[in-house]
This record gives structure tokens, C-alpha cells and sequence, in this order.
């Protein structure tokens, strides 16, 4: 299990849900955080409740349908970082609304690919070439299990496009001493994935952190399940 305390961490979508609890679950091991979320007053206090740990803790925000936000987001990253990100946990994401069959529009495709796997490839692109560069890194994107629902097509390509980002990126990474791999969180009740859900957003935990803690012989590509580490 890696030591990650000190290291620089980013965590997208860090105001509530799984990226909520993400962002805790780093500052418990000593990470200095990076939180975003659409608004800086999405993750306020939450940034007041790491620095009063004693950790480095900076709120940004960005609209991700929108690329010149995210570009300054990527800027502003750096800056706080001094170019030492060690840690990108993806896993900001958009829900389309549930369609008939066939039915699902091309607007919900390109906001979905743009917000569920550009946008996410782009900030990989951003940041993984300065982890290769020091020899260590940590990038989690966030995926997901859904299959079998036609309705959701347009969310559930998406995540595909993701998945396929991540495994084509596994012969670049060998060797590095950077990791990139998947984690689906399963079905939970959060603000994605609705009140019907079986499972408490806190069932997240430990797994998603699981992807973070890899040593290096662990290798990139993998899919961590968070529901298979959850403790009841």
C-alpha cells in the first residue's frame, strides 16, 4: 500500500456524493486537496474543514461542458501545485434523463461524451505527461457498471468511451511509476444515481480508495469495484 501523504490530490465533482466522501477519505491520508465542483461555494466548507486538519486544501470550479473553464481549471491546478499534481481522481459526471427506446437526442450524446469522457481524457492529457516526468502518479477515473438499459444509452456510451481511454493508455504507462484505472462505484443513492438506488453513498468507502493506495507492480487498466471492499 502507497503512502500518499503530502501528495497533491484532485478531486472532480468534490462537493457531494462519492466525490464528498473521495476527498475526505484523502485528507484521513494526509493528502493536500484540490476540490472541485461547478461553484466554489460547492465545496467552501469542506475546504475549511481540511485546512483546519493542518492540510493544504484549495476549492476550483468549472463548468465542464464548457472546455475554456476547464482549461483554466488545468491552470489553476498547476499553479496551486507548482506542477506537482500526484493524485487525479475523475469522477464529475452527468446523468441523461431516462428515454424510450431509441429515443435518447444528440444533444444528451454530446453533453454526455463531453462531460462523462472528453473532459475527463483531457484533464488525463493535462496531467499525466508531469507524473511520467517524476516518476510517480495516481489517476482514478471513475466508470461505471450500467448495461442493459437502452434508455440511458447516451450516459452509459459515454462511460464506455472512458473505459476505452483508460486501456489504451496501459502499454504508455507500463513502467512509469504512474497507474491509471477504473473504478465503478455500483448503484447509489446520490443526486447521479437516484433515491432508488440500493446502496449508501458511504458504501463507496474503502474501495474507491483502493485504485489510490496501488503499488506500482499493481499496473493500469484494472477495474475496482467499490462495492466488492464494502464493510456492512
Amino acid at each position: 500500500m502507497e503512502n500518499i501523504k503530502g501528495k497533491w490530490a484532485l478531486v472532480t465533482g468534490a462537493s457531494r456524493g462519492i466525490g464528498l466522501r473521495v476527498s475526505r477519505a484523502l485528507a484521513e491520508k494526509g493528502c493536500n486537496l484540490i476540490l472541485h465542483s461547478r461553484k466554489l461555494s460547492g465545496t467552501e466548507a469542506i475546504v475549511k474543514e481540511f485546512k483546519a486538519m493542518g492540510l493544504e486544501a484549495y476549492g476550483v470550479a468549472a463548468e465542464l461542458n464548457d472546455f475554456p473553464q476547464v482549461e483554466e481549471l488545468i491552470d489553476r491546478v498547476n499553479e496551486i501545485t507548482k506542477g506537482n499534481l500526484g493524485i487525479l481522481y475523475n469522477n464529475a459526471a452527468i446523468m441523461t434523463t431516462y428515454r424510450e427506446k431509441f429515443k435518447p437526442t444528440v444533444v444528451e450524446y454530446l453533453d454526455s461524451f463531453m462531460v462523462n469522457s472528453i473532459v475527463p481524457a483531457k484533464i488525463c492529457d493535462a496531467f499525466i505527461p508531469g507524473m511520467i516526468e517524476r516518476g510517480w502518479g495516481r489517476v482514478v477515473n471513475v466508470t461505471s457498471g450500467i448495461e442493459n438499459q437502452p434508455e440511458l444509452m447516451a450516459y452509459s456510451c459515454s462511460k464506455a468511451a472512458l473505459d476505452r481511454y483508460v486501456r489504451d493508455m496501459i502499454p504508455t504507462l507500463e513502467g512509469t511509476g504512474v497507474l491509471m484505472n477504473l473504478m465503478d462505484p455500483g448503484w447509489l443513492r446520490t443526486d447521479l444515481g437516484g433515491e432508488e438506488a440500493p446502496n449508501s453513498p458511504d458504501s463507496v468507502l474503502p474501495g474507491a480508495l483502493v485504485p489510490v493506495l496501488l503499488e506500482d507492480k499493481d499496473g493500469s487498466g484494472k477495474l475496482y469495484c467499490a462495492q466488492d471492499y464494502r464493510v456492512d
